[in-house]
């Protein structure tokens, strides 16, 4: 009988980014509008900085994103490159060293010099960057794909306390976006965690706890240089 399984592995670049810009856009962009909105600042003024903070930030997801997973692509290039040369002037230090690996895993010697055999007959160099470096198709670093999700995922985050903040008045503005943006933490963790199969409230308290002790810095700073001013 067929034995269906469904894994979520081959999500995790992606879902890293989505979740990194949404948690990052709610959370810094509420704790923005909550801290000036404390300093007693105007709807206007409100806006302007949560705008200015919402295009910023996704710039700066974008750009951090594509140069640090560019660092990790660069690092795995090298990596697949020395192994490439090695398996041309080294084949059969390589065919041992892999058959090394799979002994270390509890293979008897002639069994694993089967396989690495086998393998390398196949595919050599992916054998090779699955089994020695970690490197496959589901962890390869994609750059652009993470910069731009993380850009993306980061403005609608954003976007979410901004709209409570041009809703409300200003006696329910910081209640409204501290009690949404926290609502939507917990959406966001129960999301994320489903679409990567973890546990759900886990991953909800988690982002919720640092969404709310975000909020309750920026808001008593908020409140205390106001009243200074």
């Amino acid at each position: 009988m067929a034995h269906p399984e469904i894994h979520r592995s081959h999500r995790i670049g992606w879902l890293r980014a989505a979740v990194l810009g949404a948690n990052d856009g709610i959370v810094s962009t509420a704790s923005l509008v909550v801290g000036v909105a404390a300093a007693g600042a105007n709807r206007g003024a409100i806006l302007i900085a949560g705008m200015a903070g919402l295009v910023a930030g996704s710039m700066s997801m974008a750009a951090g994103e594509y140069v640090s997973v560019s660092s990790q692509a660069d690092t795995e290039a090298a990596d697949l490159a020395r192994e490439r040369r090695e398996l041309a002037t080294e084949p059969e230090a390589e065919l041992e060293e892999l058959a090394g690996i799979y002994r270390g895993r509890g293979v008897d010697a002639s069994t694993a010099r089967k396989v690495a055999e086998q393998l390398t007959a196949a595919d050599a160099l992916a054998t090779h960057a699955r089994e020695e470096l970690g490197i496959s198709a589901m962890t390869t670093a994609r750059p652009v794909q993470a910069a731009v999700t993380s850009a993306i995922t980061f403005s609608i985050g954003a976007a979410l306390p901004l709209l409570v903040a041009a809703i409300f008045g200003e006696s329910l503005r910081v209640l409204m976006v501290g009690g949404t943006s926290l609502f939507f933490l917990v959406a966001l963790g129960l999301v994320g965690a489903r679409a990567g199969g973890a546990p759900v409230w886990k991953a909800a308290a988690r982002v919720t706890f640092w969404g709310a002790l975000a909020m309750l810095v920026t808001a008593a700073i908020g409140k205390a240089f106001g009243a200074v001013v």
